[in-house]
């Protein structure tokens, strides 16, 4: 299969790096802060909380990786959390964050779920109920911008490995490789069709579908990041 193929071709050279990021995921997971180092790919390096790695998953969909960082760095939890509507926006504008407004909202927004999300971490096991609860309209712990994509993001990032990431790198990768067939919209129906076949791969190459997007993220941008 060609996708293992190339999936395997990269695992030496980046290997180090994937493991040193999943261990920074499982530290936040676990004591609720981690410290991020993204050299050599990016010049960056911060502290981290859980509510700041949930503003940067809000930050990053249909945007990207590097400018959420970016601004995640700058703001910190203590930023996320307190700063007004008003300043966030600030920020996020002159970072060129195209949905500056509409970003800053939600992160406040998503203050008031804060505490019953955190409970949700603590309590459930199942990371794809959790992604449900995350996502889903009828849902009290809705966080607002967060679909399957978004939710499972975050949940990767704090520690919880059994979820996907297809966003549009990761699904670029399906279709090249003739795993899913190319579609205008990601429904939740397609969504999980490709999760699927993410599964699939990393039981082949004996790992979690949250490494595995690490390598195939890396494939795509030549960065290892998150």
């Amino acid at each position: 299969m060609r996708a293992l193929e190339k999936i395997k071709e990269v695992i030496p050279k980046v290997k180090h790096h994937v493991e040193k990021r999943i261990k920074e995921f499982e530290k936040l997971r676990k004591e609720g802060k981690t410290h991020y180092d993204f050299r050599p790919f990016l010049e960056l390096d911060f502290p981290a909380g859980v509510f700041s790695e949930l503003s940067f998953c809000i930050l990053t969909a249909n945007s990207s990786a590097t400018l959420g960082l970016k601004i995640q760095s700058r703001l910190g939890d203590e930023g996320f959390m307190t700063l007004k509507k008003e300043e966030l926006e600030e920020v996020f504008r002159k970072h060129g964050h195209r949905y500056a407004s509409q970003r800053a909202e939600r992160i406040v927004l998503a203050r008031e779920k804060f505490g019953s999300v955190l409970e949700l971490l603590r309590k459930e096991k199942d990371p794809k109920l959790i992604r449900e609860l995350l996502s889903s309209p009828k849902s009290p712990y809705k966080i607002k911008g967060f679909a399957y994509k978004e939710a499972s993001h975050f949940l990767r990032n704090v520690g919880f490995k059994d979820v996907a990431i297809v966003d549009r790198h990761i699904f670029r990768f399906l279709v090249e490789n003739g795993l899913l067939e190319p579609v205008k919209t990601l429904t939740p129906k397609v969504y999980l069709k490709a999760e699927k076949e993410l599964e699939k791969l990393a039981k082949e190459l004996g790992m979690s579908v949250g490494e595995l997007d690490l390598y195939i993220f890396y494939l795509k941008t030549k960065k290892v990041l998150k």
